[in-house]
């Protein structure tokens, strides 16, 4: 317990966290600061950028093997079970509609990848070592979830027909093809890649995470503000039991994969984090009658915020007291 204290702390008191707190703070306090929507996309690129091109040399330095195939795989099955863990939790412990609660659950099978990188970052600081690919296993958990979601709905009388345009909604979503393709450029080109943008890629990562997550703690401030009269008790209790639940079950698969201290963490990240960038946009075509205020609210207001404080430094601490790392 000492060490998961120790680890939250000092996570606390990073920039990126208090980057956030400065953000949910400005946004509850009514504040005018704001970042403008072009900075903000522009930042959002670039770290999608960067994420997708450091995976794809770490590929190409470590070569293709069967555990980076059962990672991909096992990253396909999580995000596909995990909506059905999280729909049947919403309708056991919230009033929900059958319809929110599955808009909600499709969040939760789908990955934050913005928790992902500030889990690297953390990883990075203290010197643990993690597999490069799981940026890939990232990109593969994006859509499965979304397609489980269509799936509860469609049980009942409110199903969507998975049409061309919701397809394309899904596979071609711009988060996905840029993470996707920049994994390919950094794969194709390798190390020699890296080293001709190093200066570009890897220096002014922080800091640009920092400035993305200001945005977020402001995103997520208004979200709190206004979602506070769309959810009950048990909803809000869901934003926090549910990564955990998350998170154990991808701890439990790492560690049958054999991934190393860094990667079993990043896989308990993975399951734990709930989407709010590529899931909402297909949420608007797919589900137009779910409730916006719910899902960006619980995703992003109350678990992107307990995955960034007090999550990361949880899982970590579970994943080096399983593995001996």
């Amino acid at each position: 317990m000492d060490g998961i204290l120790t680890l939250a702390g000092a996570n606390l008191i990073s920039p990126i966290v208090l980057s956030f707190a400065l953000g949910l703070f400005a946004a509850l306090a009514r504040s005018d600061l704001t970042v403008p929507e072009a900075v903000a996309k522009g930042m959002s690129i670039y770290l999608l950028f960067a994420i997708g091109f450091k995976g794809g040399v770490a590929v190409a330095s470590h070569g293709i093997d069967a555990t980076l195939g059962l990672s991909l795989l096992a990253g396909v099955i999580l995000s596909a079970m995990l909506p059905l863990i999280a729909y049947a939790l919403l309708r056991a412990i919230s009033n929900l509609s059958a319809t929110d609660a599955a808009a909600v659950a499709a969040h939760y099978g789908s990955i934050s990848i913005v928790t992902f990188v500030a889990a690297s970052s953390v990883l990075e600081g203290r010197g643990i070592a993690y597999e490069g690919y799981m940026v890939a296993v990232a990109a593969a958990m994006e859509a499965p979830a979304i397609l489980s979601a269509l799936w509860l709905v469609a049980r009942g009388s409110g199903g969507k027909k998975m049409d061309a345009g919701l397809w394309h909604e899904i596979l071609l979503n711009g988060s996905i093809v840029l993470l996707l393709g920049s994994f390919l450029i950094g794969w194709i080109t390798g190390p020699a890649g890296l080293a001709q943008i190093d200066s570009f890629i890897v220096a002014p990562f922080k800091g640009v995470l920092c400035l993305f997550l200001l945005d977020m703690g402001l995103v997520a401030g208004r979200g709190l503000r206004g979602g506070r009269h769309v959810l009950g008790a048990g909803a809000l209790a869901f934003g926090v039991i549910m990564p955990v639940i998350g998170a154990g079950i991808g701890l439990v698969v790492g560690l049958a994969l054999g991934l190393s201290t860094g990667g079993v963490t990043l896989l308990a990240v993975l399951s734990a984090s709930a989407s709010y960038i590529a899931v909402p946009a297909a949420m608007r075509v797919a589900l137009p009658e779910a409730n916006p205020s719910i899902y960006l609210t619980l995703s992003l207001g109350v678990t992107f915020p307990f995955n960034l404080t007090l999550g990361i430094p949880l899982y970590m601490a579970a994943a080096q007291a399983l593995t001996g790392g």
